[in-house]
C-alpha cells in the first residue's frame, strides 16, 4: 500500500514537471515567438545587420550631442542584468545627493534653463533602473543642445518628438513617453542628411 502511494506520487510529480515545467513554457514561448516575434527576441533594434540596442532597455549615451535618458540606478550604469531601483527613501541623504548631482549635470549640459524647468525624470532613476523612455517634456528640454551640437534644425527634432510620442494608454493610464534610442537614431539620420546636403 505504501509503495503504491509512493509510486502514484512520483508519477504525479514527473507528470507535473513535464506539463508545467516544460510543455507549458515551450507552448507559451512558441506562441510568443509566433505572435510577437520582436518582443520575444528582446525588442532588439538592428541597423546595418548589427544589433545596436533594445527599445525596452535604456542605454548610456555618453556624448552630449545625443538625447539623454533617465539616470540609471544599476551598477554599472544601464546594466540589464542588475535591473533594480536604488531603494532610497525620500529623506535619504544619498537620494538628495544623487538628485543634486544629476540636476547639476542637466543644467550644465543645457545652458539657459533653470532648475524648475527640469522634469523629475531627468534627475531621478526609474524603478527598473534602466527605463528606455522619457517624457516629451524631457525630450523638448534637450532639443536646443542636440540641435546646436549636431547642426540639425530644432523644428525637425520637435516634429520627430511629436510624431513618435506614445500617448497614455486608453488616454487615462500612465504618461506619454518617447523612446530615447529612437530619438538618437533619428539624430544620426538627420545629421547624415545634413552632411550630404
Amino acid at each position: 500500500m505504501y509503495l503504491k502511494t509512493l509510486w502514484s506520487s512520483l508519477k504525479f510529480i514527473v507528470l507535473s514537471f513535464l506539463v508545467l515545467g516544460l510543455v507549458y513554457n515551450l507552448v507559451i514561448f512558441g506562441i510568443g515567438k509566433l505572435i510577437f516575434p520582436g518582443q520575444a527576441n528582446g525588442s532588439l533594434v538592428v541597423q546595418n545587420h548589427r544589433v545596436i540596442g533594445s527599445s525596452l532597455i535604456g542605454q548610456n549615451f555618453t556624448s552630449e550631442k545625443y538625447f539623454q535618458g533617465r539616470p540609471s540606478a544599476t551598477t554599472p550604469a544601464y546594466n540589464a542584468a542588475a535591473s533594480s531601483p536604488s531603494n532610497y527613501g525620500p529623506t535619504n541623504p544619498l537620494l538628495i545627493k544623487e538628485i543634486k548631482t544629476n540636476l547639476d549635470r542637466v543644467l550644465k549640459e543645457n545652458p539657459g534653463i533653470s532648475a524648475s524647468d527640469v522634469p523629475p525624470q531627468l534627475v531621478e532613476s526609474s524603478a527598473s533602473g534602466i527605463d528606455p523612455d522619457i517624457s516629451p517634456q524631457a525630450a523638448y528640454l534637450q532639443v536646443p543642445r542636440v540641435s546646436r551640437l549636431n547642426h540639425i534644425s530644432k523644428l525637425a527634432l520637435i516634429s520627430y518628438i511629436k510624431d513618435n510620442t506614445v500617448s497614455r494608454f486608453l488616454w487615462i493610464f500612465g504618461d506619454s513617453y518617447v523612446n530615447v534610442l529612437s530619438l538618437n537614431l533619428e539624430v544620426v539620420k538627420l545629421d547624415h542628411i545634413e552632411k550630404q546636403s
